[in-house]
C-alpha cells in the first residue's frame, strides 16, 4: 500500500509578504495556502513569522487558513523598525520535520537558506522554492532554477481582493 504524499512547506513570512508588497500587490495568505495544497500537495504550512501582541487577530486567522505559525520574539530597533529575524528557526524546523515530509517547499528569495536548500536537494527532498518577487532574490538561489517558482508571476491566482 502506497503511503499518501506529504510535503510541508516552510515559509519566511516577512520575505513573501515584503516581497509582494514592493512589486505594489497584496497577498491573500488564504488563497495562497490552497495554491501550495493543490499544486505542491503541501500537507503543513509552517509560516515563520515575528510576534508582535497587536497583532494577534491576523495570527488567529493565519491559524484558521491553515498555517501553523511559528513565532519570533520581535526587538524594536533605534530607528523604530521591528526585527524578527526567523531564518535560523525555518532550518532548524524543516530538520526537526525531515523525516515527517517527503518534500520540502521552501517560501524565500532570501540566500540564508543556500545551505538548506541545497541539502534537501542532495538528499531528493526539494520539491520547490517560492521566490516572492522575481526581480529582488539572492544570486544565491539561481543555481536552483528548475525549482524556483515566481509568485509575482501567480499574481492573478494569489492576489487579495478586497469584497
Amino acid at each position: 500500500m502506497n503511503k499518501p504524499i506529504k510535503n510541508y512547506a516552510f515559509i519566511d513570512s516577512q520575505n513573501l509578504n515584503l516581497g509582494v508588497r514592493a512589486l505594489g500587490w497584496k497577498l491573500d495568505f488564504k488563497r495562497f495556502r490552497v495554491y501550495l495544497k493543490d499544486k505542491c500537495n503541501v500537507d503543513k504550512a509552517f509560516l515563520f513569522i515575528g510576534y508582535i501582541p497587536q497583532y494577534q487577530t491576523l495570527y488567529t486567522q493565519l491559524q484558521k487558513d491553515g498555517y501553523v505559525c511559528v513565532f519570533k520574539p520581535t526587538l524594536k530597533l533605534a530607528n523604530g523598525k521591528v526585527k524578527g529575524n526567523v531564518d535560523a528557526e525555518l532550518v532548524l524546523n524543516a530538520m526537526i520535520e525531515y523525516e515527517n515530509y517527503n518534500k520540502a517547499v521552501i517560501v524565500s528569495g532570501d540566500g540564508d537558506f543556500c545551505c538548506l536548500i541545497e541539502y534537501l536537494k542532495k538528499k531528493n527532498k526539494l520539491q520547490n522554492i517560492f521566490i516572492p518577487n522575481h526581480t529582488a532574490y539572492s544570486s544565491l538561489l539561481r543555481g536552483f532554477a528548475s525549482y524556483m517558482i515566481f509568485v509575482d508571476k501567480l499574481r492573478n491566482k494569489v492576489e487579495f481582493k478586497k469584497k
